[in-house]
């Protein structure tokens, strides 16, 4: 658990005096290893403002590497936890542009900077005042925000587009459950019928437990699934229930829905082997993303796909060999190529790849990958290099 803030500490953070002792603590590590003599510094120095101090460093440190330009924010632990990374929260808000939103779930305000930049008028609402206080001061420059103390189920605007993001976490632990995130996945959408909605969610979430005649939308991020977001029809193309998005911190972005043609070959493995963006996967657009790079599946049940050319921006599997996938086998063919280094990529089996590799005794120098998979009930092993 980090330090509990209090509105008092976030009004000292925002003073004048919180700025600058912030940039005094900001110049010590604060690794495990200086944490004792830092933090002594600290408390001779700040007293009982250190905890509140330390804690807003540290947390800054850590955004760095989810938001952009998070140099004068403030954070509770948990709210950074939950806060959505700067580029989706831009792709979200470039959905929404020039309308007026209302985010009743706002915390600390990582989805509100960035509407803010597209639309006309923003408004966010949370329960939590110390959170409420740090979204003030985040957002001290965006001059078209308004700040309430709200319950998200309980609507307090209209005429505004209502985005919402349910905390993950039941009893302490993260959940699939819709029925038990806060507030309450269903609760929340019968709270709201008939506006347009966004609600941001987890990939994992069990989407089948929704009645939703929506879009879903599965958003990576440098090749890590981010988020599912389910977006009203009156938000959604038509004809779209099912998007992949795929965005890199280039400001790359490519989309596939369930609208795109998903027709594709049955044939036998071609030169390539490649592994979908996770979004991609979990959004069940395979096929789609197959049809339009000109590729089909090993199998029809297993997101893994092969071809004659791989996709711009890809990582592709050279395949080298097919290889019976017994140990014997795969121990004589490694050391036969000199294999020292091996990558091991499973779908559809339950093997173990650590154990695997160690079972393996590779003692070569060349690098290679192995992708383990079946095609139709027969295991299969292909030798790839990259």
């Amino acid at each position: 658990m980090g330090y509990s803030f209090g509105r008092d500490d976030v009004v000292f953070l925002g003073s004048a005096a919180g700025v600058a002792a912030l940039a005094e603590v900001d110049r010590l590590e604060l690794t495990p290893a200086t944490h004792l003599h830092d933090l002594e510094r600290v408390r001779r120095e700040f007293g009982a403002r250190s905890g509140a101090l330390v804690e807003t460093v540290r947390l800054r440190r850590r955004a760095a590497a989810k938001l952009v330009d998070p140099g004068w924010w403030l954070f509770t632990d948990d709210a950074l936890q939950q806060a959505t990374p700067t580029l989706v929260a831009r792709h979200r808000a470039d959905r929404l542009s020039g309308r007026t939103v209302h985010d009743v779930t706002c915390s600390i305000g990582a989805e509100l900077i960035e509407l803010a930049r597209v639309c006309p008028s923003v408004l966010g609402s949370d329960l939590d005042d110390v959170r409420l206080s740090m979204a003030a001061h985040n957002l001290a420059e965006s001059r078209n925000v308004l700040l309430a103390k709200a319950d998200a189920l309980v609507p307090c605007s209209t005429g505004t587009v209502v985005i919402a993001d349910p905390a993950r976490r039941a009893d302490g632990r993260r959940t699939h459950d819709p029925a038990k995130l806060q507030p309450p996945l269903p609760d929340l959408l019968a709270a709201y019928p008939g506006r347009d909605l966004a609600v941001k969610c987890a990939p994992g979430l069990d989407f089948d437990r929704l009645d939703w005649s929506g879009e879903i939308e599965i958003v990576s991020l440098d090749g890590a699934v981010r988020e599912a977001c389910l977006w009203s029809a009156g938000l959604s193309e038509p004809g779209v229930t099912r998007r992949a998005t795929v965005l890199t911190s280039r400001g790359g972005s490519v989309a596939y829905t369930d609208a795109d043609p998903d027709e594709i070959p049955d044939q036998p493995p071609g030169e390539w082997l490649i592994d979908p963006d996770g979004a991609i996967v979990r959004a069940g657009l395979v096929r789609h993303y197959a049809a339009k790079h000109g590729l089909w599946q090993l199998d029809p049940n297993i997101a893994y796909l092969t071809g004659n050319s791989v996709p711009d921006g890809v990582r592709g599997f050279r395949i080298v060999d097919r290889l019976e996938l017994r140990e014997k086998t795969l121990r004589r063919e490694l050391a036969r190529r000199d294999c020292g280094s091996l990558e091991i990529l499973i779908r559809g089996l339950d093997i173990d790849p650590d154990t695997l590799r160690k079972r393996l005794k590779l003692r070569g120098t060349n690098p290679y990958t192995l992708v383990l998979t079946r095609i139709s009930r027969t295991a299969a092993a292909f030798l790839c290099t990259t």
